[in-house]
């Protein structure tokens, strides 16, 4: 490799870290912004720090949404702290990772317009999923266990919103899935529709 390659992957390189750095606190300082649902319990916020997270990734590739996604998730730590031991943030950063990674990988195979619709839906079908099982198994048991709310209190706040939620997995079922798709709908129709207009930004 010649002095000038490596001088040119070098600078790629460093160029790559400050636009994962800068994203990633864009979407922390998002991340402080979030709206509650009201078909879904008040714990449950919409929030549009993944818009940032997938702009990122659709322009620089799965790795960088990655990346993008985890410091948003280490700086929410650093500045608001855990109060489940961490266990909320790593169900955050599961979901928000399902959705990021899968659709940047396939956009990056496929940089079409079909090929984004494409990316953008196996993103939200990835997310819904993951998001069940994250909150099924990792989320709603440790709210639960750190805020010292029994599991069935918190099946009662979906009960009182939708009558047919009666145990856990009717919650995840009636309470997590919808949010989840429309969350992830929200992130996907926003990141479409901005993405043409500062990927020559984020491109560089």
């Amino acid at each position: 490799m010649s002095a000038n390659s490596m001088i040119l992957s070098k600078t790629s390189r460093v160029q790559w870290i400050a636009r994962v750095s800068v994203l990633g606190a864009l979407a922390f300082i998002l991340m402080l912004f979030e709206i509650p649902l009201p078909f879904a319990p008040s714990f449950y916020k919409l929030g549009f720090d993944e818009v940032v997270v997938m702009l990122g990734g659709f322009a620089l590739g799965p790795l960088a949404g990655a990346a993008i996604e985890t410091l948003k998730i280490v700086l929410n730590v650093c500045f608001q702290g855990s109060d489940t031991a961490f266990v909320g943030e790593l169900s955050n950063l599961l979901i928000g990772l399902s959705l990021v990674v899968p659709s940047a990988f396939y956009y990056k195979k496929h940089r079409t317009l079909k090929g984004a619709w494409i990316a953008l839906i196996i993103g939200v079908i990835s997310m819904s999923i993951i998001g069940c099982l994250a909150n099924y198994f990792i989320a709603l048991p440790a709210y639960s266990y750190f805020y010292g709310l029994p599991m069935e209190v918190i099946v009662g706040m979906g009960t009182a919103i939708f009558p047919l939620v009666t145990n856990t997995f009717t919650f995840v079922l009636f309470m997590t899935l919808p949010f989840n798709i429309v969350k992830g709908v929200v992130v996907a129709l926003i990141t479409r529709l901005l993405y043409k207009r500062v990927s020559c930004l984020l491109h560089g």
